[in-house]
């Protein structure tokens, strides 16, 4: 099957209409709640409400989170040699439009977290029917560890028809306003990565709650909290994946929620460094500085010379992201594309964001401009779903056929 990384017909109005919410709810509202930091968006619920019907209707596209899905339906399309634009695609580029907007309002968009990706993804029908209407935010990283999700700390022992939670997650993103929790816990710390499994925690159980809220660099609209698990009671049926341990399996159930996650994530910084990109522009040509394609680079103004190369980045990193998306919608392995598309979208992101700032000079620095602010939020898109050095380190090992133990 071959590749057409073009916006598909189907969803171009689709992502016009993602554009213009994005506009005109997101970036309408983004100093807003920039500076009024753990202030509940309330803009965002008629907008959530928006998108839940047109997902029941059946006019979404896959826009949001439940657009991460591989459906077994699908290999029918593969066998037939049929290419599939489908529920991944159109939630990347979906999110492109909504972080061009504003990242920090898209993460902290209610029923669209990142533990609603990681039901979509692995969850069985019964329990995406269950959970149908829950907003779930995730909780891997713990005090103990950061990168390395192997190192899960928090325990889940067995007890009749449930499972007892104890521990506590750190930077959980809308750990507060969620109303369940998509918990990382081990079932036999001895028994190692193949223990992990992760586990839906309504936040309405005894023994989870909030223990306070972080304050940032970027992306305050969205809440980042730290969640306790004392002695929490979880229904065994919470459990996503099989209760079974497999030690040559290792933890790989868990772990592929972030060959669909980490897509969404470097949509995100591709969306917000092409909104850097955009306002760059404008005031490069109010300041006269031409843009030139049909010269050389060395030719021009460095203003002008700069920009033309964190476009061609730019261009790579959503390129990369789209392919990720297209693998995953074709049921292609795409664990390296994630990774590749993840670390290079989070660099380049971050990389062109502070670029612009600086080309910008003071507009870039003062609140005249939202360049400073996307320069903040891009920040975080280089470090969560995996760092850039951890992104690096999963490409490594697919290209020299290495294991996690072989290659640290």
């Amino acid at each position: 099957m071959s590749i057409n990384l073009e916006t598909p017909k189907k969803f171009r109005a689709f992502i016009e209409q993602a554009n213009q919410v994005a506009d005109n709810f997101l970036r309408a509202n983004s100093r807003k709640y920039d500076l009024a930091e753990h202030e509940y968006p309330k803009e965002l619920d008629l907008l959530a409400s928006l998108i839940d019907g047109m997902a029941d209707s059946g006019q979404g596209q896959g826009a949001g989170a439940t657009g991460v899905r591989r459906e077994d339906g699908d290999d029918d399309n593969v066998k037939a040699g049929k290419v599939k634009n489908g529920a991944n695609m159109s939630s990347v580029l979906s999110i492109i439009e909504m972080c061009w907007g504003d990242v920090g309002l898209l993460l902290t968009m209610p029923r669209q977290g990142l533990g609603n990706s990681a039901i979509a993804s692995v969850a069985t029908d019964e329990q995406l029917e269950r959970f149908k209407g829950t907003w779930a935010s995730m909780a891997i990283t713990e005090p103990s560890f950061g990168s390395d999700s192997s190192q899960v700390g928090t325990t889940a022992t067995k007890d009749g028809d449930a499972y007892i939670l104890n521990g506590e997650k750190i930077f959980v993103t809308s750990g507060e306003r969620s109303d369940s929790v998509v918990v990382w816990a081990t079932l036999d710390k001895s028994l190692g990565r193949a223990a992990i499994k992760s586990f839906v925690v309504p936040k309405s159980l005894p023994g989870i709650r909030v223990e306070r809220l972080e304050h940032k660099l970027g992306i305050r609209a969205s809440d980042t909290a730290v969640i306790v698990l004392d002695n929490c009671r979880v229904p065994a049926e919470n459990m996503l994946g099989t209760p079974d341990i497999d030690p040559k399996g290792g933890f790989a159930g868990a772990m592929a929620t972030f060959d669909n996650t980490r897509p969404l994530v470097a949509g995100m910084a591709v969306g917000v460094a092409r909104a850097s990109l955009e306002v760059l522009r404008e005031l490069l040509e109010d300041a006269g500085v031409v843009i030139d394609y049909d010269r050389p680079a060395q030719s021009q103004s460095a203003a002008a010379a700069q920009f033309i190369q964190m476009e061609a980045d730019w261009e790579a990193s959503l390129q990369l992201t789209l392919e990720a998306a297209w693998k995953a919608d074709n049921r292609q392995p795409n664990s390296m594309e994630a990774s590749m598309a993840k670390a290079k979208a989070g660099r380049v992101g971050n990389d062109i964001t502070l670029r612009c700032v600086e080309l910008a000079s003071t507009l870039g620095y003062s609140e005249t401009e939202l360049l400073e602010k996307w320069s903040r939020d891009s920040k975080i898109l280089d470090i969560f779903e995996g760092t850039q050095q951890i992104q690096q380190l999963i490409v490594a090992r697919r290209l020299l056929g290495l294991s996690s133990g072989e290659l640290k």
